[in-house]
C-alpha cells in the first residue's frame, strides 16, 4: 500500500511526507508545462496547502475510516497536488498494488473524455453541433437527433442494455458498438420520448457518438481518443479498454465483499465506459480545459452550461458534464460513474481552479461523496446530510 498523504500526528513522518508531496506536486507541474495546452496558475502558498491537506486529511478519514480505498484519491488547486492517496489491489489475487500510475475503469467518467474529442472535431469544422446524425452515419434511423442532442442525453434513444438483454434481439455474443447501430437500424426501436423533449441519461448517445468519432476522424474510437486527446495532454496512463487484447492485463473489478465482477456481452462496448486512466492523468486533462487552445472559449461557453430545465431543480447536464446550479449562482461540475465493481467520480471547480477525483475498482458509494469537499474551496452551498445520487 501506498501513502502520499501527510500525517499530522507524527512529526518525523510530516516532514517526510511534506518533502514528499513538494516533490510530487512540483514534478506534476512540471509535466504539464510540457502540454500544447498548459495554463499558468498562481502558485499555493504552504501555508494554505497545509490548511487544506489537514482538511482534506480529516474528509478523507471520514469517508473512508478504516483506510479501505481500494483505488485513488486525488485533489489539485491550481495544477498542484494537495492530497494523494492509492490503496487496495488492482489483481487481489495476485496481490499486485494500486499506485499513482495503475490505471482503473473510468466507467462513465469515460463520457466527458468521448465528449472532449466530439468538441475538439466541432471546433476544428469537422462536425457541427447541430448536425443530424443521420448525416454523418446515413443508417442511423432517428431523423430528428443531432450531435447535442447525444451530448446532452436529450436524444430520447433507447439504453442498448435493456434491447440487447432479449435474446430474441440479441445472442447474448459479445455486443460491440457498430451492432447497436445495426440493432437500432434493423429494429427502429421507439424512442423514449421526443427529441429534445427533456432530459433522460442513456449510455446508447455515446456509444453512438464513438462511431460518430470514427467515421469523421476515420480512426478507430480507441486510436483516435489516443492520438487526438490522450497522447497531446501527456496522460500516458490512459487507455481504451479492448476486451481480447487486455482482459487479462488491465486492473479488475470486485464487488463490495470483494469477490470478482467478470467480464460479460457489454464489455467491449466503448463511448460511453471502457476507458482506463489514474487520477493524475484526469488531472492532467482537467487543466487543458482551463486553455484556450483547447476549446474555443464560445464553444466552451456552452459545454458548462445546462440544457434540460423542464423540471426545477439544482441539477443539469451540459456538454458530457452533469453540474449543479445554485439559485446563489455557484456552479459545481462534475461526473460519476458506474460499472462492474467500478465507481468513479470527477469534479471540477471551474472558478476556484479545483480538481477532486476518486476511483475504485472495489463496489462503494464512497466516490461519489467527494463533491462534499467542495465548501473548503469556495461558498458552494452543500448540506452535510446531503447525499449524491449515481447514475
Amino acid at each position: 500500500m501506498r501513502f502520499l498523504r501527510p500525517l499530522p500526528y507524527i512529526v518525523l513522518l510530516l516532514l517526510v511526507s511534506c518533502k514528499k508531496e513538494d516533490k510530487h506536486i512540483a514534478e506534476n507541474t512540471a509535466s504539464a508545462t510540457d502540454s500544447p495546452f498548459y495554463v499558468a496558475f498562481n502558485k499555493l502558498s504552504k501555508g494554505y496547502t497545509k490548511e487544506k491537506q489537514n482538511s482534506i486529511s480529516r474528509f478523507y478519514d471520514k469517508i473512508w475510516p478504516k483506510d479501505d480505498l481500494s483505488g485513488g484519491f486525488l485533489v489539485a488547486k491550481n495544477g498542484e497536488i494537495i492530497f494523494e492517496h492509492y490503496g487496495g489491489f488492482s489483481n487481489s489475487k495476485a496481490k499486485t498494488e494500486i499506485s499513482s500510475d495503475t490505471p482503473i475503469h473510468l466507467a462513465s467518467v469515460s463520457k466527458v473524455l468521448t465528449a472532449a474529442l466530439v468538441l475538439k472535431l466541432i471546433d476544428g469544422k469537422q462536425l457541427d453541433l447541430d448536425q443530424k446524425v443521420n448525416m454523418v452515419l446515413p443508417e442511423f434511423p432517428y431523423e430528428a437527433i443531432t450531435i447535442k442532442m447525444l451530448l446532452n442525453h436529450r436524444s430520447g434513444l433507447p439504453n442498448y442494455a435493456y434491447f440487447s438483454d432479449d435474446r430474441a434481439i440479441w445472442d447474448r455474443s459479445m455486443l460491440h458498438n457498430q451492432d447497436i447501430l445495426n440493432l437500432l437500424a434493423e429494429h427502429k426501436f421507439n424512442l423514449y420520448f421526443q427529441p429534445d423533449k427533456k432530459f433522460g441519461y442513456c449510455n446508447t448517445n455515446y456509444a453512438i457518438l464513438a462511431l460518430v468519432i470514427e467515421k469523421v476522424t476515420q480512426l478507430n474510437y480507441r486510436e483516435a481518443m489516443k492520438k487526438m486527446i490522450f497522447e497531446p495532454l501527456g496522460m500516458k496512463n490512459t487507455f481504451v479498454f479492448d476486451y481480447e487484447k487486455d482482459k487479462s492485463k488491465v486492473s479488475l473489478s470486485y464487488k463490495g465483499n470483494g469477490v470478482l465482477y467478470d467480464f460479460d456481452f457489454l464489455d467491449d462496448i466503448y463511448g460511453d465506459k471502457n476507458i482506463y486512466s489514474t487520477p493524475r492523468d484526469l488531472l492532467k486533462f482537467d487543466l487543458a480545459t482551463y486553455s484556450k487552445s483547447f476549446l474555443d472559449p464560445k464553444l466552451y461557453k456552452q459545454v458548462f452550461q445546462g440544457y434540460s430545465y423542464e423540471h426545477k431543480g439544482e441539477k443539469n447536464y451540459g456538454l458530457g458534464i452533469r453540474m449543479h446550479e445554485w439559485e446563489t449562482g455557484e456552479k459545481l461540475f462534475y461526473h460519476n460513474g458506474w460499472w462492474h465493481g467500478n465507481t468513479s467520480s470527477y469534479v471540477t471547480l471551474k472558478r476556484d481552479t479545483v480538481t477532486m477525483i476518486a476511483l475504485s475498482n472495489k463496489f462503494s458509494y464512497k466516490p461519489y461523496k467527494i463533491w462534499k469537499m467542495s465548501p473548503l474551496f469556495g461558498k458552494y452551498p452543500i448540506k452535510e446530510d446531503k447525499d449524491d445520487v449515481p447514475e
